[in-house]
């Protein structure tokens, strides 16, 4: 059976000073949802948001924005969750508990449950907010055992060791990025795919925020730490891989602006070589593929 994981590469709402923290994840939420239907439509079975999705505060996160993992508001993701078998990693600032406050990545189960992961790697003006986490569990998916790495946690080395350690088959990287980061978290994390012998995904941030400019670019890696797919900008769009027994296809479908409609779905070229296969689902889309 083929399995299709995806990265969201996402444009935040951020809002604007007079914008509640509510009002900005209720405008976030609607974004999600029409993020992960279009995933539903295509078989996803693992969508993965970059970091702080779900909120904004790309530039300064805070503790105003945290969410209660557990809140009545994401029923209409979880819903979704369970009717597409699918598990959604979207992030946030989360509160555990009084004074519990941490930067956190929620999993959108497809038993309709919830998992909570929490960055353990903080900035000076991270600590100032939110405390330390302890990171988060394996997560079983359609077959496949996912490692969550967010933010700041990829760059270090013994997590994604620790994750292929514990037999992870995928490495999914929540990342927020600027251009003069991206290529090296980039050469790392196709490292890491080749040296774990892990799938990896990263997925990164398509909107600008008081003056902070992503580099979008979300990508997939095979075990061989060959690219399968990959935007080449900052559009808003599903990064998409499907294997097939040895067989990796890669397709990149962007979303565009809601207001537009549905968009045509187009392949973007990766480092695979071979022939365009032609899904039996997924409005038309086309997916180029490579053994690996």
């Amino acid at each position: 059976m083929a399995r299709i994981i995806a990265a969201a590469q996402y444009a935040a709402a951020e809002g604007g000073p007079n914008t509640s923290p509510e009002a900005n994840l209720d405008a976030n939420l609607e974004r999600h949802l029409r993020y992960a239907a279009a995933a539903a439509s295509l078989g996803v079975k693992l969508l993965v948001f970059p970091e702080l999705s779900l909120t904004g505060g790309i530039s300064e996160p805070s503790q105003q924005q945290a969410v209660n993992p557990y809140a009545s508001c994401f029923e209409p993701l979880k819903t979704l969750a369970r009717e597409a078998a699918m598990t959604i990693l979207a992030g946030a600032p989360v509160r555990l508990g009084p004074g519990e406050h941490y930067l956190g990545q929620i999993a959108f189960l497809p038993d309709g449950l919830v998992a909570i992961h929490t960055r353990r790697h903080l900035t000076p003006s991270d600590c100032a907010q939110f405390k330390s986490g302890k990171g988060g569990p394996l997560l079983r998916t359609a077959g496949l055992l996912v490692a969550v790495a967010l933010g700041a946690d990829v760059a270090d080395a013994n997590h994604a060791a620790n994750a292929a350690a514990h037999k992870a088959s995928i490495y999914a990287a929540s990342v927020l990025l600027g251009e003069e980061a991206r290529a090296a978290q980039a050469a790392s994390l196709q490292s890491c795919a080749r040296t774990h012998k892990m799938t990896v995904l990263m997925a990164n941030h398509a909107t600008p925020a008081a003056g902070w400019i992503p580099a979008g670019r979300s990508a997939i890696w095979d075990e061989q730490g060959e690219l399968v797919a990959a935007t080449q900008a900052v559009e808003e769009a599903l990064v998409l891989a499907r294997r097939r027994g040895r067989l990796w296809e890669g397709a990149v479908f962007p979303l565009g602006n809601p207001a537009s409609g549905s968009p045509e779905p187009r392949i973007r070229p990766s480092a695979a070589q071979g022939q365009p296969s032609i899904p039996s689902s997924g409005q038309g889309l086309l997916f180029d593929g490579h053994e690996s």
